[in-house]
């Protein structure tokens, strides 16, 4: 679905309310590029994200947030699983001493508990305790960890034609030089400018966009045995060991705390880091 959440007016607004607050249930949604002048703070209670901001791409579980700031240009590329959604956008003049770069936050049970409690404001007179609790959300935006999610993508239109060909097909296993070849690229030149324009080499980038595939699939509910084998790898026990490395828990436990919404903040994040119906709330 490519209907906003807000219409672009008050997404640009400057004037009062200070927080607009929306909530989306979809089974799919997809916004094209786009900017506005509001701050934008965006996450799930179930279900993946994938966001595109300044040519990198995240997918993001719920345990995080994606923090947008203002006039940045940015697509939803689009929701993976049973998805429920939501979304505050800031007065750009409160967001000074937000993140000034687009990033991902780890979500904090304090903030993601405030934003849940500004869904149920209706009063257009906000009371002294809902104004402290908007400082509390700026503040926790401000001062929560960012972490390395994000998936860069490569500038080199050489380059940007191999990771788009493994974004489409995870599980094609042609090795540094049969991709060369196929781009027109030295291996050599592969090879440096894959580690300069992305910070990975392109063992690295290609596991680690095999590990945010797998995270879109298994919030599709998509069996392990499948999905092993769609990312590429010879056998399942493979699989498993390197989606543990990374993200500290096996994939069956994943699915099934997503499957029952169980505290997303009891999975470590470790080597990875290296509408149908809306509804919308005005805060004031």
């Amino acid at each position: 679905m490519n209907t906003p959440l807000i219409s672009p007016q008050f997404a640009s607004s400057d004037s009062e309310p200070m927080i607009i607050s929306t909530a989306s249930h979809s089974s799919q949604r997809v916004t094209q590029r786009h900017g506005h002048s509001r701050g934008q703070l965006l996450g799930t209670l179930q279900g993946l994200i994938s966001i595109e901001a300044e040519s990198s791409q995240w997918i993001v579980p719920a345990t995080h947030a994606v923090w947008i700031p203002p006039n940045v240009q940015h697509s939803l590329l689009g929701t993976h699983g049973q998805f429920e959604g939501w979304s505050i956008y800031i007065q750009k003049n409160a967001c000074a001493k937000l993140p000034i770069k687009p990033c991902i936050l780890e979500l904090s049970d304090l903030l993601r508990e405030a934003i849940n409690r500004t869904m149920s404001w209706h009063n257009s007179e906000l009371q002294p305790e809902q104004k402290r609790l908007i400082a509390v959300i700026l503040d926790e935006i401000r001062t929560s960890p960012q972490v390395e999610l994000a998936l860069p993508m490569p500038k080199d239109m050489r380059l940007l034609k191999i990771a788009l060909a493994l974004s489409d097909n995870p599980s094609d296993d042609r090795n540094i030089n049969e991709w060369g070849v196929w781009a027109g690229i030295s291996r050599r030149s592969l090879t440096r400018r894959f580690t300069n324009e992305t910070g990975f080499n392109f063992t690295e980038w290609r596991q680690k966009l095999r590990m945010l595939k797998a995270l879109e699939l298994l919030a599709a509910g998509k069996p392990i045995t499948e999905i092993s084998l769609y990312l590429g790898y010879d056998n399942i026990s493979g699989f498993i060991a390197i989606f543990r490395r990374n993200f500290g828990v096996t994939p069956g436990n994943y699915q099934r705390a997503m499957r029952n919404r169980l505290s997303w903040r009891n999975f470590t994040y470790t080597s990875i880091q290296n509408d149908n119906h809306i509804n919308d709330k005005l805060i004031k």
